[in-house]
């Protein structure tokens, strides 16, 4: 792909950057999931980022999800990687709220950005928390609100922000931050939504993992064109620091990198490898104890 005067202003309009972004092109990769089409990922060598060009239009985007294979936004467990993952989710879903308590000292009031299907925020509503949540797939919408007792969650991520007026001691991101077109933007209004003192806990693949480098172009967690960023620790360091925000902690998610070779498999080789996908997940898992580098990080920011 060629980059356009116009794509580099876009991109430097999103990062909030003062003079135009530099990109170099990095690694040409596929939408496994619905379109098929092929996407060029640049990267920034400045914040050590990764930005997928192009990116669809705000009209075009939505359809980019329209997916039944779009795991997180269902409850399906129609075979034994969709069973896997909803069986590790849970698991999952109990060490989050262990450690949102644990941030904010105990239960308090708490927003999830692209709560999906409400597994998240119910867990937390069970625990004592006051909870609120935001979700523009209206599939995984409709599942969040018999679950929880959301009173609402519809719209863009964008427009929801706007119409939310109270302040959190806790706001998350679980595989958010990725997704968000304007970045800069978003994560000021997020800043200002934080009650003095409260936490922000964003979590986000790492392009910088051993099985990032191990798959390449067919590594799941680069999932154009729905992930339009791909951030290492430090492209997070750098983007909440000019913000005047500071990660005060990274944590590994540990499952994300066996769930994403599972992936990364099919893509690879057309079909499934357990095997090979638990081995190159625990190799992936066993080279970041020294390097710092899993599969997914989940940021403390305040």
């Amino acid at each position: 792909m060629e980059l356009k005067a116009a794509d580099i202003q876009k991109v430097s309009d999103q990062l909030g950057a003062a003079t135009p972004v530099e990109l170099e092109p990095f690694l040409q990769c596929k939408d496994h999931t619905v379109s098929r089409e092929t996407f060029t990922l640049f990267k920034d060598g400045k914040r050590d980022m990764l930005v997928t060009l192009p990116q669809p239009s705000e009209k075009r985007l939505p359809g980019y999800y329209e997916s039944e294979d779009y795991i997180s936004h269902t409850d399906s467990r129609r075979n034994l990687m969709e069973m896997a993952y909803q069986i590790v989710r849970e698991f999952s879903l109990k060490k989050k709220e262990k450690l949102v308590t644990r941030v904010n000292q105990g239960k308090g009031r708490i927003l999830d950005v692209g709560c999906g299907t409400g597994d998240f925020l119910k867990i937390c509503e069970q625990s004592g928390w006051s909870i609120a949540g935001i979700e523009p797939n209206e599939k995984a919408r409709e599942l969040a609100l018999r679950k929880t007792k959301l009173k609402d969650c519809h719209g863009t991520i964008e427009e929801m922000i706007e119409t939310i007026s109270e302040s959190f001691d806790v706001i998350t991101m679980w595989h958010v931050l990725e997704h968000v077109p304007n970045l800069t933007d978003f994560v000021s209004k997020i800043k200002t939504m934080l009650k003095p003192g409260g936490v922000l806990i964003v979590a986000v693949p790492n392009f910088k993992s051993n099985d990032a480098k191990h798959y390449g172009s067919s590594w799941a967690a680069y999932d154009v064109p729905r992930h339009l960023w791909h951030f290492s620790r430090n492209s997070m360091e750098i983007i909440f620091s000019d913000l005047d925000m500071k990660v005060i902690e990274v944590i590994p998610m540990i499952f994300d990198s066996y769930y994403v070779s599972l992936l990364s498999e099919k893509y690879l080789k057309g079909k499934q490898n357990y095997f090979s996908a638990f081995y190159q997940g625990l190799l992936s898992n066993l080279k970041a104890k020294r390097s710092g580098e899993y599969s997914s990080l989940i940021y403390l920011i305040k």
